[in-house]
């Protein structure tokens, strides 16, 4: 046993001196060694798809590939390298209104390779458009729009930035600021009033009409001003006894109306939907005509509705 440990360790020392050896053959009565003749320590190796040039003496190299395309650069952990340029992407570059979008960034090096940044590690900021804000890990939120509308944001690394378009989808027409949930579609609102103004109310009477937006949005109508009016009114038909005409204006495609009548008027009334009637449509005007329009006195309304 004590003979084997010698020897094993006679046989370590060997490879410790092999190892030390320079350029040129070495030869013993036990063993026979020839060494390649040594190079600077770089060399380039390729292949089909792939590209290395490597260097011992820098402790460096560039690697690319050809399909898909990359870069790497190897060398120490501890490398010093300069940040030329910031590329900042999102997938997609749209965003639903109050909703969230990833931001990402990526840096281009001084000596052509790609550093993939986390975003943690940029500075965002927002340069323009209805971004109500961005987080530290890049992750930006959409305030909301009453019309697809444009923004920009920035990511900044290392003094380098740069900036990305998206785009703000409305996705809803009564949710922007104060006029959110009040009835009547935030366009219509924004298209007469601007923005989060409180004469756009519904309730509000903005001209001396006496009648509020909430109606005259419904009924199609300019609510700043006096002169945009919905016409109502009623006539026997000629040669007709027992019909009336019910004229209204304006008539407009995207609104439901509704005659009703009544024998009477007051907080009693009974306002029924007429069962007999013919409509026929002139422009933005419509006739409608009762077909059973007997009785002493008869009254008429009209419901407008919009999908």
């Amino acid at each position: 046993m004590k003979n084997a440990i010698m020897k094993t360790a006679a046989t370590f020392s060997l490879l410790l001196l092999t190892s030390m050896l320079h350029a040129g053959p070495r030869t013993s009565t036990n063993y026979s060694m020839t060494t390649d003749i040594t190079d600077a320590g770089g060399r380039r190796a390729t292949s089909v798809n792939y590209t290395n040039d490597g260097s011992a003496g820098g402790v460096t190299g560039i690697a690319t590939v050809a399909s898909p395309s990359e870069t790497a650069k190897s060398g120490y952990v501890g490398q010093l390298y300069e940040v030329a340029a910031v590329q900042v992407a999102a997938t997609p570059t749209t965003v639903n209104e109050g909703s969230t979008r990833q931001l990402a960034a990526s840096a281009t090096l001084d000596d052509g390779t790609t550093l993939a940044s986390l975003a943690s590690s940029v500075s965002w900021s927002v340069v323009s458009g209805p971004i109500s804000g961005i987080s530290t890990s890049g992750l930006a939120t959409a305030g909301n729009v009453y019309q697809d509308t444009a923004a920009t944001v920035q990511g900044s690394y290392f003094g380098a930035s740069s900036t990305l378009g998206l785009t703000i989808l409305n996705t809803g027409n009564d949710d922007l600021g104060i006029y959110a949930g009040d009835g009547i579609d935030d366009p219509w609102q924004v298209q007469y009033f601007g923005q989060n103004n409180p004469h756009a109310a519904a309730g509000f009477v903005s001209d001396a009409s006496g009648l509020t937006n909430l109606f005259k949005y419904t009924a199609g109508l300019v609510p700043n001003d006096s002169s945009s009016r919905f016409l109502l009114h009623n006539a026997p038909v000629p040669n007709q006894p027992g019909q009336m005409q019910i004229v209204i204006s304006p008539r407009l495609s995207d609104r439901t109306y509704t005659v009703k009548a009544s024998p009477t008027l007051g907080s009693g009334a009974a306002w029924n939907d007429l069962t007999s009637f013919s409509i026929s449509d002139n422009g933005t005007e419509r006739t409608i005509t009762d077909l059973d329009a007997t009785g002493a006195r008869k009254f008429y309304h009209v419901e407008i509705t919009k999908p």
